[in-house]
């Protein structure tokens, strides 16, 4: 792996784990004063994230100006198509994953992770902008260019996505559903792949990021009165007999 890869992912674990001296700095600066700890966390990740992407978009500034180099990289009409092709993709292999585990391995629907983030949101709108924007760039360049791309360079497609798929599951701290997270990553390397360009599964990515914000934001209270409708009808039917 090229040194400047390392220094991308050492500069997103310190991103990740930057928080536990970030955050503490905010409350000594009186910022949390009166805060709920969920807005001083939201803030520390939004502030975590904005100085990341910079660094890391500098230190992978050679792959930028190399990217036209790439003969095999698709056309910019055939990336389009791949990109918006890649969103339905992606909500599909969650969707297909999704349902494996509640029918096949009996694991609730429903994702800690996602419920952990969406109450970030709530607290603090801006954080909007690295959940939809720039999480997506940031995993998209560590799990698919870097991690990915390092193992197809050793390894057939399907031992590259399956380890840097499991490294982007395992990331997320939500076990539970490592089968979803499992899929999006080969989704996403298949894009990788076939397009040879990075944006592709970058696209894909934000755009399905976006649109499980703007459901489980703006859309969130009809969602809740649809389950509980939906649960008293059941209970409704399970005692008609």
């Amino acid at each position: 792996m090229k040194a400047r890869y390392w220094y991308v992912i050492f500069t997103y674990i310190i991103m990740q784990f930057s928080g536990i001296l970030g955050i503490p700095l905010l409350l000594l600066l009186g910022i949390g004063d009166d805060v709920d700890p969920n807005t001083i966390i939201a803030l520390w990740t939004v502030i975590s994230f904005v100085a990341a992407l910079p660094i890391v978009l500098f230190l992978l500034r050679q792959d930028i100006n190399e990217r036209h180099q790439n003969l095999h990289r698709s056309s910019k009409g055939e990336a389009i198509g791949w990109a918006i092709a890649g969103i339905f993709m992606a909500m599909t292999a969650q969707v297909i994953a999704a349902n494996i585990e509640i029918h096949l391995l009996g694991i609730e629907a429903g994702s800690e992770n996602t419920q952990e983030i969406m109450a970030l949101v709530k607290s603090l709108p801006l954080l909007i902008i690295v959940v939809s924007i720039i999480g997506p760039i940031l995993e998209e360049i560590i799990f698919r260019q870097i991690i990915f791309g390092s193992l197809y360079k050793k390894f057939n497609f399907f031992i590259s996505a399956l380890i840097s798929s499991l490294i982007f599951a395992v990331v997320h701290m939500d076990f539970t559903h490592i089968l979803i997270y499992t899929a999006m990553g080969f989704t996403f390397a298949f894009l990788y792949v076939r397009t040879k360009r990075i944006i592709v599964p970058i696209f894909a990515h934000v755009a399905m990021n976006t649109f499980v914000v703007v459901v489980q934001t703006i859309f969130a209270d009809d969602i809740e009165r649809i389950m509980k409708q939906a649960e008293k009808l059941q209970q409704t039917f399970i005692g008609g007999f």
